[in-house]
């Protein structure tokens, strides 16, 4: 098949050419012009290999002369071949074939390909004569082109070349033997086909070409092919197995559906499961063949699932297995009684089995007999039927409900977990009532579990808020917490409005769960609340929750940068500790920009953050660069300038281990005291780590100008040279 596909893609260039060329009327032929004034030039290699590509669309046979004369160029032999295989009409095929008495090698080996690619049939013969070519490449390639050509006369001549081949020659001939069987199918000489695919799958030939002419033999055949088909299904040669399976999928008969089913019982479980997977590939085709008019082609219905059906309910769990889940794509109702049996069976593998199956057999007549099923059924299939409904999202909310009643807790918390996947938006007040006030208190936490499922899925969230928000004051305390994180997982104004009021009041534990998720609140909106819980949050705890929720927000989101600036100014105010202000600190570095380095520099003033604040100063600088007027005059007005900086000597290590890193150092200065590493971290900048498994440190003997200093750093610590005293 892939040989077909070579041929698709180059009937596909060919057609685009002329698609342009139409598409750009005389503009084409200018463009042509100048491409070939180009290929005339002195210009560049690169530039000729880019005008042959070109010409591929703009080319005629007035090109065929001057890439004509590049088939012997060693660097621009295979571009020119390019249009030569896409321009239309006899030139390019004679100048290909005037270029086989001339060259030799890759060179030979080019021309003889792109004579296959455009099918030449009047080079046949001179093809034929180069099947006995000493170079074993030229003979091979002669060989596929002939396949390509297909015609009498090159079918005859590979057929009696195949015998008295050999090695890698001897799979070409092969290779074009099938490429001709290929063509005389195409063309309706089946019986032809068929002799040449028996010529080489019986000859001695390696096993991919051995293998390409038994799938052809077996098609070529159509039905009459089963029985050879069935030989491969039984060879104890997995390439051979693998073959069979593949090729049992390519033909619309029912007849091979009826040869694998009887393979079943023959066979060993592995073999058994794959044919089982192989007879539900070929239900897929036979349907995609209905839906396409070819009720002609397509395989009955009346084979395979009965054979997959009993598969399924009998025999080695591999086969049991294989069976189930081809039925889950395959199946229709008829396999439902086979599934809900298996979905209570005591192998839990199995019975997981068949409940994904149930959940994915496809049709509005198998959910209409689940839900019917459901509303009669109390046995040991109402939990099975109850999953099912929840996996499959049907609308069976009044046999959900009374569920409910059932005295057993599994087919309660079933029935819950259901509705969370089921219930519409004016049934979550169902919900909502089981997780505030549950029949049966071990029935909470999937009740809660539920609504939280069906809340998030809800369309009009606001409303959903809006009812969870309404049963908040009516709920137990222990149960409120579970309500606001419901309310955060639901998002939105009144889930924020209704968690933020929670932060305020009396209670502790929903003072800790509100602000807890409004830290964690995952859109922006939530920024003014925090601030204001910030300053007004019972107890300093949940007010520097806030205060870093708040942080948070300015740091993770995208934000204009005036508001994520204006936002950094009111964190600091708001701040109580120096730790918290060096988080601001982290944002204004992340988020390099005049105004940060402003504020970073402002910073510098306050003691207890000097040294933090001038380093993110210099780090934000480093990122701005020149980039931006005024940063150099933020920085001398800060002391921060630029300065003159000398490495006298670095080492990188720990105890009596130090590598030298002076040069990789002073390949990074610049004029500030802010050094910048080529990676992230010390052992990659500095190529290895000197000592693995130790923390190590980088001292530094430097001079800022002319005065000498000396620090040391952490590993993978920030480098920012103190000003020398």
């Amino acid at each position: 098949m892939r040989y077909a596909r070579t041929f698709a893609i180059f009937s596909c260039v060919a057609l685009t050419a002329v698609m342009v060329r139409a598409a750009d009327g005389q503009t084409s032929a200018e463009k042509e012009k100048e491409l070939l004034a180009l290929l005339r030039s002195d210009a560049s290699k690169a530039d000729k290999a880019l005008a042959c590509k070109k010409l591929a669309v703009y080319g005629s046979s007035e090109a065929v002369p001057e890439l004509a004369r590049l088939l012997t160029d060693e660097e621009l032999a295979s571009w020119a071949r390019i249009p030569l295989e896409a321009i239309p009409g006899p030139a390019a095929d004679e100048a290909l074939r005037k270029a086989l008495d001339s060259l030799q090698g890759n060179l030979l080996v080019g021309a003889i390909n792109s004579i296959g690619v455009r099918r030449d049939s009047y080079a046949a013969d001179a093809l034929i004569s180069r099947l006995k070519d000493k170079d074993a490449d030229v003979a091979s390639a002669a060989a596929a082109a002939l396949g390509r050509i297909a015609n009498d006369a090159a079918i005859t001549a590979l057929r009696k070349s195949l015998p008295a081949t050999s090695g890698k020659v001897r799979s070409a001939v092969a290779e074009g033997l099938v490429l001709c069987a290929e063509r005389l199918m195409t063309d309706g000489r089946t019986n032809e086909a068929v002799e040449i695919y028996d010529q080489v799958r019986k000859a001695e030939v390696p096993k991919q070409r051995m293998l390409e002419a038994t799938r052809g033999a077996i098609l070529a055949r159509k039905e009459q092919g089963i029985a050879l088909l069935l030989e491969q299904l039984r060879s104890p040669e997995k390439a051979l197995f693998q073959l069979a399976l593949g090729t049992a999928r390519e033909i619309p008969s029912r007849t091979v559906d009826e040869a694998l089913a009887k393979e079943l019982p023959n066979t060993s479980p592995p073999r058994a499961a794959l044919i089982v997977v192989a007879m539900a590939d070929r239900k897929d085709m036979a349907a995609l063949l209905r839906s396409q008019g070819w009720q002609d082609l397509a395989a009955d219905d009346t084979v395979t699932l009965p054979t997959m059906r009993q598969a399924a309910a009998h025999g080695p769990k591999e086969v049991r297995l294989a069976a189930i889940e081809a039925i889950g794509r395959v199946g229709d109702g008829s396999c439902l009684n086979t599934l809900l049996t298996i979905a209570t069976d005591s192998d839990p593998e199995l019975s997981q089995a068949a409940k994904t199956a149930l959940s994915e057999l496809r049709g509005d007549s198998i959910d209409r007999e689940i839900a019917t099923r459901l509303a009669k059924t109390d046995d040991k299939l109402y939990p099975v039927l109850i999953e099912v409904v929840g996996e499959r999202r049907l609308a069976a909310t009044p046999a959900l409900v009374k569920a409910l009643d059932s005295a057993d807790p599994a087919v309660r918390q079933a029935a819950l977990k259901a509705l969370g996947e089921t219930v519409s938006a004016n049934e979550v007040n169902i919900l909502v009532r089981q997780a505030v006030s549950p029949k049966h208190a071990d029935d909470a936490p999937a009740a809660q579990q539920a609504l939280k499922a069906a809340a998030v899925r809800m369309p009009d969230r606001e409303a959903c808020a809006a009812e969870l928000a309404a049963s908040l004051d009516a709920a137990p305390s222990a149960t409120k917490p579970v309500l606001l994180d419901i309310l955060a997982a639901v998002g939105g104004t009144k889930a924020l409005a209704a968690v933020g009021a929670a932060a305020k009041s009396s209670d502790p534990e929903l003072q800790d769960a509100s602000s807890r998720l409004l830290g964690e609140w995952m859109t922006a909106d939530a920024a003014p609340v925090l601030l204001d819980l910030s300053k007004t949050a019972p107890g300093e705890k949940f007010q520097a929750r806030a205060l870093r929720g708040y942080i948070r927000i300015a740091r993770q989101f995208v934000l204009p940068d005036d508001e994520r600036l204006a936002m950094c100014q009111s964190a600091l105010d708001a701040c109580r500790q120096p730790a918290e202000k060096k988080l601001v600190l982290e944002v204004l570095k992340r988020y390099p920009s005049q105004q940060t380095l402003a504020l970073a520099i402002k910073l510098m003033q306050v003691p207890e953050l000097k040294a933090d604040a001038t380093q993110t100063a210099l780090a934000i600088a480093q990122k701005v660069g020149n980039k931006v007027e005024g940063v150099q005059k933020l920085l001398t007005d800060a002391g921060l300038g630029k300065v003159k900086v000398e490495i006298v000597k670095a080492e990188y290590g720990a105890g009596a281990t130090q590598k030298d890193v002076t040069e990789v150092l002073r390949k990074q200065l610049a004029d500030v005291q802010l050094i910048g590493l080529p990676a992230d971290d010390y052992n990659s900048s500095f190529g290895g780590d000197p000592v693995p498994g130790t923390p190590k440190q980088l001292k530094i003997q430097y001079r800022i100008d002319g005065k000498p200093g000396e620090a040391t750093f952490a590993e993978n610590a920030l480098i920012i040279l103190p000003m020398p005293k």
